[in-house]
Order: structure tokens, then C-alpha cells, then sequence
């Protein structure tokens, strides 16, 4: 977005909002104007949020976002305009802050009263997805994290999260943040037992912040590093993550493992302590057909998620000091993430460096210096020369060549001190039959981990019993498929087609864990 764009878009926010400090507290009475057009609910709630400088909550059960409504011009509340969007005047609506949450015309109570309904279990869950306010588009990757509590996860690639969480935290507030996106939090308890729909408002950045921050990005590498052994962590930490790897060749899913995991982290700075996985849970899902043969072994997985701990293993890119140092490094764009100005570094290799190095973009907190996140690649130019790098073995009739190596990894803080968040690899080949003239399809294998909870009491090493092999291919490990447990966990939703191979293959499981018991 042009730096003009931001400006114009920031005084008409501005506007927007001195007007609705005349007007008084209650927003469902503000005066807006319905626009005459034609349009999905979505975009018409969008069109309302904007005037009213609020964002909407609603159970996509209760309200259809992509019904056709077509609206005339006029002025009413926004309680009116609501109930004309949507058209149905028995909803119930409640105002949470900057939230108003759409009920269904049952719900005639405070959503607080939720909370009663916990008494019968331990835990309870919140789901929803989170789109984005002037799009419409899924937001990926933002975390939803509980304040009060060390216990968080992300949305996947549709945009939706799913929490577990234990009754304690009914009454807790929970958070929602992305990169450039306002962070926004709401009551725990308005989100229970509905799929919720919630909008992410994209942050403007005044023109003035972004001329007065732009500095030399080197500068800004130094402080990062500067700054390394006050913002992570100095001592031992116990991490439990959820994780999975997958395969999916055609865009169509051919097998996935989940895994809980309870990770040793080794103190930052001492980069000769390896960190250690403890295999808590796992199950697995394969969708291949029976004649359907091993087509290569792929480097990636857990021992990639523990060495894309960039701020405790750095990699070459941050060698920015160094005599022989391969990179050229910009300073680009100011964004936001959880409400604190990021400085973007973008970073790539020289022009007269040939050979598959990485290139890609580093968000650091402008404040403390603190790396947020980073984004890198393989140079595109060399990709194909990186397939040695990746693919362990072929089968004799298949030849793989690397398209694109993808990694993304983010950082979130916990008590004042920073933590791995998530961690995502995404490895794209091209894969090439011998003999076959016309079929030269894709072959997509990714993994993820993702923090849950993280835990600085009475913190060991693990004993050799209990270690986890990380170099070994995860899905070939054997384990006990542990239903109750994983009903009860945090997990990443996966996309519709994929949950439903999952409801399969694991009521399958289970029937086979029956007759075996039963023998």
C-alpha cells in the first residue's frame, strides 16, 4: 500500500472516530448510513463496522456470510442497520468492548452465564475463524492466545482456530494478533459453544512513523542481537507443542501424523546444548492407495522444527558482520504486530554468490529489538540445484527436483521473556515418472509445531529411555492412539476434506484397538 494511501485512509479513521465520542457510549444506538448496494452480509457488516468503530462476533450457524442482501440508502442506528443486514429482528445483540456479539434469539442471557455450564467437565472449547475486516479473506497464521495462562495456538490455513481449555480460565480474556492486523481481545466466556466468525482490522501506519523509523537495517540486525540474551530465555525451558508433518501429491492429501510433544529447550545463547523431544501423544492418517510405493524420504520434519530456532541456532543470514558474509540487506516496510511497531529487514544474496542460499524478511520489534518473526526461502534462481539438500532417497522409477522451500517462524512473548511460537516448512518438488510422458505432478510435504504451554518450573533433561530420535522419519514411529486424549487437546483445525478422511481412520482405529482387546 502507497504511503499517500496510508495517509488518506488514517484521516478518514480519525473522522470516524471524533465523531462517535459526540455521540455517546452506547453504540447499538449510533446514528450510520446503510449504503445503497448490493452486496454479501459480510461486506455489508464490514461497511457498518466501519462507521461505527466496532468489529462483529457471530456463529456462522446464526448468520450466513455470503447471503445476497440488497440495501437502500438511509440513516439508522446500528441496531437497525444490523437487523436489516441480516434480516432477522429476534437476534439478540451485546456489546463487549469493541465487540458486538449477534446471538440467537434463545440466548436471552449474559454470555457470562456461559461459564455455569462448565460444571459438568473440565474442560470446555472456543472455536471460530478469523477473517479479515475489508477482504473478507482468511487471516493465516495469527495467534490466539489465552492472557492469563502460557497456553495458545494458531489458525490454519482457512482461518480457523480451536482451543481446549480447562474451566479455570472461563472468565479469562482471550487475544487475537497477526502481523499488520490490530491485536483485539474478548471474554472467554462469549465464545463458548458457537462457531464464531470474527474480523481482524488491518493497522494504518501514520506517514510520519514510517518516514522517522526507516533505519539502516544492519543497525537494526546489531540490536536484535544486541538484545538476544535479555529478550530469550537464559535457562532451560519445558515447551509442549503440537505438531504434525504431511504429504499431499496431486493437492490431494495422501498422509498425515500429529504428535504432542513436551520439548526440552536449552538456554539460548548456548548454542552446544541441544534441546530434547519427549513423544507424549501421536496418531496417524494414511489415505495411499495399497500399491502405492515409498517415493522418496524427505528431510524435514522434527529435526528441522528444532534447528528453525533461528534466535538460539542462527543461521547464515545473521553472519551480517562478517568479513565474507553473503548477503545485501534493505530496510523495508513499519507494520504492526500485537499493537508494537515492527522494522521489516529484507535480506538476499549477492549477485555474485551462485548457488541455492536463502533470501527472504525479518520483523523486529522496533522497541526492544526483539526478532518477531522471519520468513525466508531458497533463492528461486537456484531451487533446483537444492535438491540434494533435501531428498534423502528416490525410488528407482521417480525423479524429484526442489520447486520451492518455504519456512516461516515466529516468536511470542510469555512473562516478558520470548519463545518460539510456531514454525512452519513448507517443501514443494516436482516429481517425474521414468517412462511416464504427460503426468509431472506436484509433490507437497510440510510440517509445523506450534507452543501450547510453556512451563519454567523444575526443568530437566530427559532421560535416554524417554528421548525422542529426531533424524528419524517420525511417521514410521509406533505408538498407542489415545482417543480421549485427543479430544481434549489444542490442535490446529485442519481443512474440511481432510477432517473428514480423520473422523474416518480414527473411528477405524478405534475398532481395531476394540477387537484386538477383545482377543
Amino acid at each position: 500500500m502507497r504511503l499517500h494511501r496510508f495517509f488518506v485512509i488514517l484521516c478518514g479513521l480519525l473522522f470516524i472516530v471524533n465523531g462517535l465520542k459526540a455521540e455517546g457510549d452506547d453504540v447499538l444506538n449510533h446514528i450510520v448510513r446503510l449504503p445503497k448496494m448490493k452486496g454479501t452480509v459480510y461486506v455489508l457488516l464490514s461497511k457498518i463496522s466501519e462507521q461505527a468503530g466496532c468489529l462483529f462476533v457471530y456463529d456462522s450457524q446464526v448468520v450466513s456470510n455470503d447471503e445476497i442482501v440488497k440495501l437502500k440508502e438511509r440513516d439508522c442506528s446500528v441496531r437497525e442497520a444490523i437487523y436489516e443486514i441480516i434480516g432477522n429482528k429476534d437476534l439478540e445483540l451485546k456489546v463487549l468492548g469493541r465487540h458486538i456479539l449477534i446471538l440467537p434469539p434463545s440466548v436471552k442471557r449474559s454470555v457470562k452465564e456461559n461459564v455455569t455450564e462448565l460444571a459438568k467437565s473440565n474442560y470446555f472449547i472456543i472455536s471460530g475463524t478469523l477473517l479479515d475486516k475489508d477482504t473478507g479473506r482468511p487471516v493465516q497464521n495469527a495467534t490466539v492466545f489465552v492472557r492469563s495462562a502460557s497456553i495458545g495456538n494458531i489458525t490454519n490455513q482457512d482461518g480457523a482456530f480451536k482451543l481446549s481449555l480447562p474451566d479455570s480460565l472461563a472468565n479469562s480474556l482471550v487475544a487475537f494478533s497477526h502481523l499488520g492486523y490490530v491485536a483485539q481481545e474478548i471474554e472467554v466466556s462469549a465464545l463458548i459453544g458457537r462457531d464464531n466468525i470474527l474480523s481482524m482490522e488491518p493497522k494504518i501506519i501514520p506517514l510520519q512513523e514510517v518516514l522517522i523509523r526507516l533505519v539502516e537495517p544492519k543497525k537494526l540486525l546489531r540490536e536484535m542481537m544486541d538484545y538476544r540474551s535479555k529478550n530469550y530465555s537464559l535457562t532451560p525451558v519445558y515447551l509442549t507443542t503440537f505438531y504434525r508433518e504431511g504429504v499431499q501429491l496431486k493437492n490431494k492429501f495422501q498422509n498425515l501424523t500429529e504428535a504432542v510433544f513436551k520439548v526440552y529447550k536449552a538456554p539460548v545463547v548456548d548454542p552446544y546444548a541441544l534441546d530434547q523431544v519427549k513423544l507424549l501423544k501421536m496418531h496417524r492418517i494414511d489415505n495411499r492407495e495399497k500399491t502405492d510405493s515409498l517415493v522418496a524420504k524427505i528431510r524435514a520434519g522434527i529435526q528441522a522444527c528444532l534447528q528453525l530456532d533461528i534466535m538460539k541456532n542462527l543461521p547464515d543470514f545473521f553472519s551480517f558482520d562478517s568479513s565474507d558474509n553473503a548477503y545485501v540487506y534493505t530496510s523495508g516496510d513499519v507494520t504492526y504486530m500485537d499493537n508494537r511497531s515492527v522494522n521489516v529487514v529484507y535480506f538476499k544474496q549477492r549477485n555474485e554468490i551462485k548457488g541455492p542460499l536463502h533470501c527472504g524478511e525479518l520483523y523486529i520489534d522496533s522497541e526492544n529489538g526483539a526478532l518477531l518473526q522471519a520468513r525466508f526461502e531458497i533463492q528461486p534462481k537456484y531451487i533446483k540445484q537444492a535438491t540434494r539438500l533435501f531428498v534423502v532417497r528416490q525410488a528407482q522409477k521417480v525423479n524429484l527436483t526442489t520447486q520451492k522451500i518455504v519456512y516461516t517462524v515466529s516468536y511470542k512473548p510469555w512473562n516478558g521473556i520470548y519463545y518460539v511460537h510456531h514454525i512452519r516448512g513448507d517443501l514443494y518438488f516436482k516429481m517425474k515418472r521414468k517412462h511416464w510422458l504427460l503426468s509431472n505432478p506436484t509433490l507437497h510435504t510440510w510440517f509445523e509445531m506450534v507452543t501450547c504451554r510453556v512451563d519454567t518450573e523444575q526443568v530437566e533433561r530427559f532421560s535416554r529411555a524417554e528421548r525422542l530420535p529426531t533424524r528419524t522419519v517420525f511417521a514410521d514411529t509406533q505408538f498407542k492412539y489415545d482417543e480421549n486424549f485427543w479430544e481434549d487437546f489444542n490442535f490446529i483445525p485442519l481443512e474440511e476434506e481432510l477432517s473428514k478422511v480423520m473422523e474416518k481412520v480414527s473411528l477405524k482405529i478405534e475398532r481395531i484397538g476394540d477387537e484386538e482387546l477383545d482377543h
